[in-house]
């Protein structure tokens, strides 16, 4: 893995979040890859239940100040930086006061989903890929968890199609069972054509389940990793199914290996 450029896309990551499978892996992977001598970035939402003060967040006044429009809304872009204590991993927040500042990640204290989740994400993935523009940094491989992040490959692929710092870039998708019950907002697929993505392309967004989230970011992805050990029949038949090379879930004592094996080549290759 030595030079070699990775974006770590996630919309949660441990210590800033509590430890999920979600958030474990995300730290764990680019630790293992900065190990190993590769240059890592790491991108997650500023959530308003993350403390900044204990975390020593700082804002990034040369990436700010950019606004990105969301459904015909111009919405600020607001980056800030913090650094992983003892690793050396500097990790990206994306931040929006409408968007972030309520003090949950998911859903409000009754366990409802927010109504703009879909709207979050959508304003994640074009944060990221405006912000990794700013800084100027071409990775090889962009590795997307958990699915607020997931419309990134998506957009990528789409939106971004012509955008040359990506052109050679390869998106690596996990899947976990760490979703959501229901459905987002059922709009959602129409603000995603605001943006000129074309409706066929993303019709399994007519009805915003986690599981058709799941489809949507596999479909635009170069190759996928099972990070759970226990999905549901629904997407391991998607898996199963997909041409793309997929790589079965891994323990954590074993995944080090298995992972950068992956990535070297069935990903890279």
């Amino acid at each position: 893995m030595k030079d070699k450029r990775i974006l770590y896309v996630s919309s949660e990551v441990i210590p800033y979040l509590p430890e999920t499978e979600i958030a474990s892996m995300s730290f764990e992977a680019p630790q293992m890859v900065n190990s190993k001598g590769g240059q890592i970035r790491i991108f997650m939402p500023r959530y308003g239940n993350i403390n900044e003060r204990r975390h020593q967040l700082h804002e990034v006044i040369r990436l700010s100040g950019m606004n990105l429009v969301i459904n015909d809304f111009d919405m600020p872009l607001i980056i800030k930086v913090a650094s992983i204590p003892k690793e050396r991993i500097q990790v990206y927040f994306i931040d929006n006061e409408e968007y972030f500042k309520r003090k949950a990640t998911f859903a409000d204290e009754d366990g409802n989903l927010f109504e703009d989740n879909d709207e979050r994400a959508i304003f994640f993935a074009k944060g990221v890929v405006e912000t990794v523009k700013k800084l100027n940094w071409s990775p090889d491989i962009i590795h997307v968890h958990g699915w607020l992040a997931s419309l990134l490959p998506l957009y990528l692929k789409h939106y971004y199609a012509s955008e040359p710092l990506f052109s050679q870039s390869k998106i690596v998708s996990s899947v976990y069972n760490q979703g959501f019950e229901g459905s987002l907002n059922k709009e959602m697929i129409n603000k995603i054509a605001f943006d000129g993505i074309d409706t066929a392309s993303i019709e399994e967004l007519q009805d915003p389940t986690y599981e058709n989230l799941m489809k949507v970011t596999v479909k635009n992805s170069d190759a996928a990793i099972i990070g759970s050990p226990d999905l549901n029949d629904q997407l391991v038949n998607m898996l199963n199914t997909t041409k793309i090379p997929v790589l079965s879930y891994k323990k954590k004592e074993e995944f080090p290996q298995a992972y950068e094996e992956f990535y070297t080549t069935r990903v890279l290759d």
